[in-house]
């Protein structure tokens, strides 16, 4: 059980970690708090069963067509509908909801509400201690840590991330020393979307579709983004990875835990939210002038 436990933790903390990571970038350079964003994550989902079912590609090219499609997508949703109010928060929030919703209804109208699902990319298993290891599970967490490697370079290690992280530092100083604020934005809006649709390309394997698979995520999401300080990319790595381990000792230790799992994190998030306001590495937001 302590094994099912940490194979279970890792792979759900490496999930968060990309949704929340995601979540935070835009968050941190544009100050949108986009409920859509675990939506992306099930449209490219669905993308990717659409690919390999309807039209019989690999399962790898209809993963690699979902994540450009979903990100033009993202991109296209944010230049239409976000950015015409984005200093508006409240009205971001509501808007992001409403486009969360929409896709919602539309995958209903297209896929119905039958659980769908997508073959492994790769079969087999291993055993250790009696423990059966899919190799689809270690291949989708050695995914998800290589892509969060790809982004700690891109973020660190390139002008491009420089931009990204002076932007989310502060905007009226980046704008002040030549940086297209906008275009900075835009950019990490591809970026975010981007990830939460390669999160569905590396969990898609192991989970069932249905048009209202995002709103767990979400539900998740929220509370690393919370518990590791909102707009933080270390608090959300360190969070995913504390809720990860959280829930899978909820499911496999408490009786009925299935059904307690969404409850034990925003538990946990109302507890931060009381004592610590900021999250773990986050620091307390002065209104902007």
């Amino acid at each position: 059980m302590i094994l099912d436990i940490i194979i279970s933790g890792l792979i759900s903390g490496s999930i968060y970690a990309l949704l929340a990571i995601g979540f935070s970038l835009i968050f941190g350079v544009a100050r949108i708090i986009n409920i859509a964003h675990t939506a992306f994550y099930m449209v490219a989902s669905y993308c990717i069963y659409f690919g390999t079912h309807k039209l019989g590609l690999h399962p790898i090219w209809g993963m690699m067509a979902a994540v450009i499609l979903v990100t033009l997508f993202g991109l296209i949703c944010y230049k239409l509908f976000i950015d015409p109010i984005r200093e508006h928060e409240a009205a971001v929030l509501i808007g992001t909801i409403a486009m969360a919703i929409a896709m919602q209804e539309i995958m209903l109208l297209i896929f119905t509400g039958d659980y769908l699902s997508v073959p492994s990319l790769i079969g087999g298993y291993l055993k250790i201690f009696d423990v059966k290891v899919f190799y689809q599970q270690v291949l989708t967490f050695g995914m998800a840590l290589l892509i969060l490697a790809a982004l700690w370079a891109l973020l660190m290690k390139t002008r491009l991330g420089l931009a990204i992280r002076s932007t989310a530092e502060d905007r009226e100083v980046a704008n002040l020393m030549g940086m297209n604020e906008s275009r900075v934005a835009m950019i990490t809006m591809g970026i975010s979307v981007g990830l939460a649709a390669l999160t569905g390309a590396v969990i898609v394997p192991l989970t069932t579709l249905s048009p209202f698979m995002w709103m767990h995520p979400l539900i998740m999401m929220m509370a690393v983004v919370v518990l590791g300080g909102l707009g933080s990319i270390k608090g959300s790595f360190v969070g995913a990875y504390i809720l990860g381990f959280a829930e899978a000792m909820v499911v496999f230790l408490a009786p009925m835990g299935a059904y307690l799992k969404g409850s034990v994190a925003l538990s946990i998030m109302i507890l931060v939210l009381l004592i610590r306001p900021e999250g773990l590495f986050g620091v307390a937001f002065e209104e902007e002038r």
